[in-house]
């Protein structure tokens, strides 16, 4: 079976804040007897036999996402890691990855943390006064303090650690204010995660949104300050996947790959779902309880969710000579019309193009250089 990342909801939607852009708040993917509760002990252990199962080997990567998976306790994680050691062999290397808003972790959750090598994805939106204008708690007091001491608490345990940063309205017109604001952190990971929400009708799209052409902008703002003093000290991830091509690689950012389907999400009771933001709490796929994972990623379904991403595309995008770049993006922002009025256009198109545009010259050169290596 070929390589998969399955976002693990070990609380559901729960959460302690209340960002206001949060897609998740609202799905209650569990069982009513069971609201808000964590994924049973059993459970965990039957997913993560059946991961192991299903994996190739021997790298094998756990993702635990929310909702606010910390909510789950230090001593669920303890039993996970305890799982994961039963269940895999000798020569197998567990990789755990934990998605978290920063505001609950502790020494006892950072002492844990790096004596089992987790890597943390930690959301930040930039200085307090941008950071706060979306992510908040559910009373509207700021997180920004809370946030920020988790992440010093991670570097000082020397936990490696990613920002993840939505670029929404509020931010996207702070480009270098934001990046110099992370590296003053001492970040080396940075993911800008573009805002799109979509209306009640479903074919507009909010005020909260980033304006398309503003991220691309944005992207290259970032991407001049980048390439003139970190390469090689700072990761940003859509630059990262930019350079791929210049090494002849596959994207690994799902967004940007040719098909979907590789990103399922299962949810606290068991439930699969094809994808984190195609989680219809009346309609899972099928439960780990009675249905194995390796036949839930295998399904038709599945397989038929994942080629949509391809045969759905516009004739505008097939003829794009950014196709490989971005391959249609995520299906969820697919809403806009193009130029001549076919559905399927990606809302963030014009913002891909100009980044991506922008940095050409640069993939050429690096491409070029490893060329010439070999």
């Amino acid at each position: 079976m070929d390589d998969f990342q399955i976002f693990v909801k070990p609380v559901s939607a729960s959460c302690n804040l209340a960002c206001s852009y949060c897609y998740y708040l609202d799905k209650k993917p569990i069982d009513p007897v069971r609201t808000n509760s964590r994924m049973p002990d059993d459970l965990l252990e039957e997913y993560i036999r059946q991961h192991i199962e299903a994996s190739p080997g021997p790298d094998l990567f756990f993702s635990w996402h929310g909702g606010e998976p910390t909510l789950a306790g230090v001593e669920f994680f303890r039993k996970v890691v305890a799982f994961q050691k039963k269940h895999a062999s000798p020569d197998c290397r567990m990789i755990n990855g934990i998605q978290t808003n920063g505001t609950l972790l502790d020494h006892e959750w950072c002492r844990f943390l790096s004596e089992h090598h987790f890597m943390v994805g930690i959301s930040l939106d930039g200085p307090e006064n941008l950071h706060s204008v979306n992510r908040h708690r559910k009373d509207g007091s700021s997180t920004f303090d809370e946030v920020l001491r988790g992440f010093h608490l991670l570097k000082q345990y020397r936990i490696p650690s990613e920002i993840l940063c939505v670029v929404s309205a509020a931010n996207v017109g702070h480009p270098l204010e934001l990046y110099r604001f992370f590296k003053s952190l001492d970040a080396e990971f940075i993911t800008f995660l573009p805002l799109v929400e979509r209306t009640a009708t479903g074919d507009r799209f909010s005020a909260r949104s980033v304006p398309a052409g503003k991220f691309g902008e944005f992207l290259c703002a970032v991407f001049d300050e980048w390439k003139a003093n970190d390469i090689g000290t700072v990761k940003v991830q859509i630059f990262e996947e930019a350079l791929r091509s210049a090494f002849g690689l596959d994207h690994t950012l799902c967004i940007f790959r040719e098909t979907c389907g590789r990103v399922p999400v299962v949810e606290a009771n068991g439930n699969f779902y094809p994808c984190d933001h195609y989680v219809d709490p009346g309609n899972p796929s099928g439960n780990i309880r009675s249905t194995p994972l390796t036949e839930l990623l295998e399904s038709q379904d599945q397989q038929a969710f994942g080629r949509a991403k391809r045969t759905t595309l516009p004739l505008y995008c097939l003829q794009c000579e950014y196709l490989t770049n971005c391959n249609g993006a995520c299906p969820k922002d697919r809403f806009m019309l193009t130029p001549d009025g076919k559905p399927g256009l990606n809302y963030l198109c014009e913002g891909y193009k100009l980044f991506f545009n922008h940095c050409k010259p640069f993939v050429e050169q690096v491409a070029e250089v490893w060329k010439n290596s070999l």
